[in-house]
């Protein structure tokens, strides 16, 4: 028994653990949930790591990233992340991409070559896309809904896109998905309704390519977000990714 993982495979056995060692999990979006569903992963002892994502760390991302401190500011999420994984598992295979997923990138990745697919990114493009190439490839997937704007923790569920309820994103997913014929995707959303964030003058901010603040888009008003409800998000989805895995045959 490896001294490492000697804890986990006290629950899920010799067998379990082999299987999480042999499995290659793509992460899309390392942020404040896929962040700590990167850390999960690492810690359960999966084998190979897919990490995808464009962004630099900025001091926004302090208060709910776990790779987010002073000293990472202005660096790539996916460096950080891939140093972070292999310090705490030097074992482990990591392939970091700064990509921004979206359709016309898509085709930087195939997806038959995973065991599992995390959606933790926030555009609905992209989620989408990444559906259907998981579908299409026949690898299991599991997409973060709505974690903004959110205060309780404990109203999150793991259900079908289909069962969902009060999520703004699961509805508009859901109306998308099945213009496609998608009929089935497991989520991860929240039965709280989202918060309206409180705005004062100047206080919106988003991150430029070096990570220094810049002043927020007039696009779309940015979400409020904490240190709690992400983590719990990420958490969730690797303990059903992690879940799913071992069952696997």
């Amino acid at each position: 028994m490896s001294e490492q993982f000697s804890r986990t495979e006290l629950l899920i056995g010799r067998i379990g653990l082999d299987k999480l060692q042999k499995a290659r999990v793509a992460v899309f979006g390392v942020g404040g949930v896929g962040g700590y569903v990167v850390e999960a992963l690492a810690r359960s002892g999966i084998g190979t790591l897919d990490i995808i994502d464009s962004d630099k760390i900025c001091l926004s991302n302090l208060n709910r990233q776990i790779i987010a401190t002073h000293k990472t500011i202005g660096a790539y999420k996916v460096d950080v992340a891939k140093e972070r994984i292999l310090d705490i598992n030097p074992d482990a295979v990591v392939h970091a991409h700064r990509c921004f997923y979206l359709p016309d990138t898509a085709d930087q990745f195939e997806f038959s070559q995973y065991d599992y697919v995390v959606d933790a990114i926030d555009t609905v493009t992209g989620k989408i896309e990444l559906v259907m190439q998981a579908k299409q490839a026949n690898t299991p997937i599991i997409s973060s809904m709505g974690a903004g704007n959110k205060m309780n923790p404990t109203a999150f569920r793991v259900a079908d896109i289909y069962k969902t309820n009060v999520c703004p994103l699961a509805k508009v997913m859901r109306r998308e998905l099945k213009k496609r014929g998608i009929d089935k995707l497991k989520v991860v959303y929240s039965e709280e309704k989202p918060l309206t964030p409180i705005v004062e003058t100047g206080s919106q901010h988003t991150c430029d390519t070096l990570g220094n603040v810049r002043e927020g888009s007039p696009r779309r008003q940015t979400p409020g977000s904490n240190a709690f409800v992400p983590s719990v998000v990420g958490l969730i989805i690797a303990s059903e990714v992690i879940k799913d895995i071992i069952a696997k045959e």
